[in-house]
C-alpha cells in the first residue's frame, strides 16, 4: 500500500493544521487507509457540567467529526479534502471526568462523490462507548496534491 503513504501524510498535515483541533488538544494517534484514531485529553476548559466535570458533548462531537473526516481523507478512493454532509451521533454515556477520550473512525464505503463512516469514542472504560457516530462525507475528486 505504498501508494497511500503520500495521501496519509498529506491528510495528517491537513488535520494537524486545523486550529480547532489544536485548541481542543486533539492528537492524531494513527492514520491508515480508510481509518483514523485521535485522542482528546481531558481539559477543564472543555467541561460542559461544572458540577460533575463531564466533557461537553460538543467537544466529543468535534473529535468524532474530525476523526471521521481524517478516515475519509485517508481512503485510497477518496483523494482530496473532505466535508461533512451528515453526522449522526448517539451519546451513550458521559465520559469519566479526568480521562482522555479516544475516537476511532473507519471509512467503510466510497462512491464517486460520497464516503460513509462509522466511529466510536471511548474513555478508559472501553466496555461501553461514550458515543457512536455514522456519517456521510463528500470529498473533492481528483489526485491528492501533497502540501
Amino acid at each position: 500500500m505504498a501508494e497511500t503513504e503520500p495521501q496519509i501524510a498529506a491528510a495528517r498535515r491537513m488535520f494537524a493544521a486545523i486550529p480547532q483541533v489544536a485548541a481542543l488538544g486533539i492528537v492524531i494517534d494513527e492514520m491508515a487507509p480508510g481509518k483514523a484514531r485521535m485522542t482528546m485529553p481531558y481539559d477543564a476548559r472543555l467541561v460542559g457540567d461544572p458540577v460533575t466535570g463531564v466533557i461537553h458533548g460538543g467537544a466529543v462531537s468535534t473529535l468524532l467529526d474530525t476523526c471521521s473526516g481524517a478516515a475519509v481523507a485517508c481512503h485510497p478512493q477518496a483523494a482530496g479534502p473532505t466535508a461533512t454532509i451528515d453526522l449522526r451521533i448517539n451519546y451513550i454515556r458521559p465520559a469519566d471526568p479526568g480521562q482522555a477520550i479516544t475516537a476511532r473512525a473507519e471509512c467503510y464505503h466510497v462512491t464517486r462523490s460520497f464516503a460513509f463512516i462509522r466511529a466510536t469514542a471511548h474513555d478508559d472504560d472501553t466496555s461501553l462507548p461514550v458515543a457512536e457516530a455514522v456519517g456521510t462525507f463528500t470529498f473533492e475528486a481528483g489526485p491528492r496534491v501533497a502540501t
